[in-house]
């Protein structure tokens, strides 16, 4: 009878584990997206926009944006979420507290994802970690594109969750090119670029921590983020930087 027990026992716990990793599984990724003012660079509401359409009609990412960088502030709100993404450069602000600088290192350190798109690499020019934590960066002056344009973006590999299967793709947009850092990075997509004369990381991932940084470097508009490859490439990449897998 003991033994009995003791296996009815198990095998109840067992299906509860299944159960609770079936839930996890379906459970959609919880990602927060700042924004803010880049006037006259960027329709900075439009690209919010477009990149929050491409994680919602995934149907795996429910998305709330901020338009106040300072959210990182509050551990306690950091904590709802699997996955920050930046896709600011405010000009006319004065940096993030030393406070949320920590809290967002921390977040990503611990397990989270950091996903980082176009110019908001460039933001916090003063903080070098911040750098480290985008893998490349822009650096103004330094970094640049030649006049935007349709291009060839070559996936360079297909086997990685955020590429698998995909091809290469037509994009109309800027390039960015001259990006800076050394950090270790596994490039995903690239373009040859006119104005540097070189071939050009445009999607890339590396570890930061425990966690997992995507950085696309696409999307001057809603017209360039709308493309569908860009679009899916939005979607995975905010998906495995949260999960470190890709549903589909």
């Amino acid at each position: 009878m003991r033994v009995l027990m003791t296996m009815l026992l198990g095998g109840l716990l067992l299906v509860g584990g299944i159960a609770a990793r079936a839930e996890e599984a379906a459970r959609p990724v919880q990602a927060l997206l700042i924004t803010g003012d880049d006037v006259p660079a960027h329709p900075w509401r439009e690209m919010a926009e477009a990149t929050r359409e491409a994680l919602v009609d995934s149907g795996r990412v429910e998305v709330r944006i901020s338009e106040d960088p300072l959210i990182l502030e509050s551990q306690a709100a950091l904590d709802r979420y699997d996955v920050v993404m930046l896709l600011m450069y405010n000009r006319h602000l004065p940096t993030i507290t030393d406070q949320a600088k920590e809290n967002l290192l921390n977040f990503v350190r611990g397990g989270k994802g950091f996903y980082v798109q176009h110019l908001a690499s460039a933001s916090f020019p003063e903080w070098e970690e911040y750098g480290r934590l985008c893998g490349r960066y822009w650096v103004m002056r330094q970094s640049g594109h030649g006049p935007r344009k349709v291009f060839t973006a070559q996936i360079e590999d297909d086997a990685h969750p955020i590429t698998q299967g995909m091809e290469d793709f037509t994009q109309d947009d800027e390039l960015y090119a001259g990006l800076k850092g050394d950090a270790e990075i596994h490039v995903l997509v690239t373009a040859e670029s006119t104005w540097s004369e070189q071939v050009e990381p445009l999607v890339f991932v590396h570890t930061y921590g425990e966690g997992r940084v995507v950085h696309n470097a696409f999307g001057h508009d809603g017209r360039a983020l709308r493309n569908p490859p860009v679009a899916r490439i939005i979607a995975r990449g905010v998906e495995w930087a949260a999960t470190g897998a890709v549903a589909d």
